[in-house]
């Protein structure tokens, strides 16, 4: 429904979201958006403890409903399982954000014969989010309540770097862009909008370990000079999961500071 005043155009209150990868970094920036726009939270990952911690953490400072739920989105029953439990407990899902991946670096000529690690980062970075688009999806058009789904890309999907080979990860995140513009027209029929953020150089758990120093030099490259944080991507999510945005679908905004341009 499309907004006729800016009241509450950018709230979540009482909307219940998936977020897969919630419990660190982007994921974790996205739920205490969320969480801070009134929506209840599912956060979906493998480590439990991590996942837990979020949890509660959430729980000690909003209002909402947060739980965690064990989910490996590389297997199929394991998404499966994680979602008919949060449809149970939630009742119904609004919102979906598919955040959860993994960062392969590396040649592919170099591989193994197998190339496991190219096979590993698209069935974790694409296909784990096709998996949950499946069977989120699915419930969405079968309640008939609308919804949205957010699928978190990079901006080295449209630019490789010429540092560090990413050939696995760069081919994964472009598959999830024109994934969401063909799931998006799969899915406008049913009031469901289906967009994508394409973060750039982020603080978070892939940066963990990095100097400052080397930080402040990678940002010399980024024309705004500076990393971005968690909760901006967060604040980006809000805004295509809330009303304001009805009227955005199958898009791929990038918030990566200009570094896209600048490559």
């Amino acid at each position: 429904m499309y907004i006729t005043t800016m009241e509450n155009a950018f709230s979540l209150a009482g909307k219940n979201a998936i977020i897969t990868g919630g419990s660190k970094g982007i994921g974790f920036g996205i739920a205490t958006a969320f969480a801070q726009q009134g929506a209840n939270i599912a956060i979906m990952a493998r480590d439990e403890a991590s996942g837990k911690k979020a949890a509660e953490e959430l729980s000690s400072k909003y209002p909402g409903t947060y739980r965690y739920y064990k989910c490996d989105i590389a297997d199929m029953k394991s998404c499966k399982a994680a979602a008919e439990s949060a449809i149970a407990d939630f009742k119904y899902i609004d919102i979906l954000v598919n955040n959860a991946g993994i960062a392969i670096t590396g040649n592919l000529l170099d591989m193994d014969e197998d190339i496991k690690p190219w096979l590993d980062c698209i069935n974790v970075d694409l296909n784990g989010a096709v998996r949950m688009s499946y069977f989120i999806g699915r419930h969405m058009k079968e309640t008939m309540r609308g919804g949205r789904i957010v699928n978190i890309s990079s901006n080295a999907s449209e630019s490789p770097s010429k540092t560090v080979n990413m050939t696995a990860y760069c081919a994964a995140k472009a598959g999830i862009n024109l994934f969401t513009k063909g799931f998006a027209l799969e899915m406008a029929p049913y009031n469901v909008r289906v967009n994508a953020i394409a973060p750039g150089f982020t603080f978070s758990n892939f940066m963990a370990g990095m100097s400052e120093e080397a930080a402040d030099m990678m940002a010399q490259g980024i024309p705004v000079k500076r990393f971005g944080r968690p909760l901006e991507v967060g604040a980006l999510a809000v805004y295509l999961c809330s009303p304001a945005s009805d009227n955005i679908t199958g898009e791929v905004v990038f918030i990566d500071g200009g570094h896209s341009l600048a490559i």
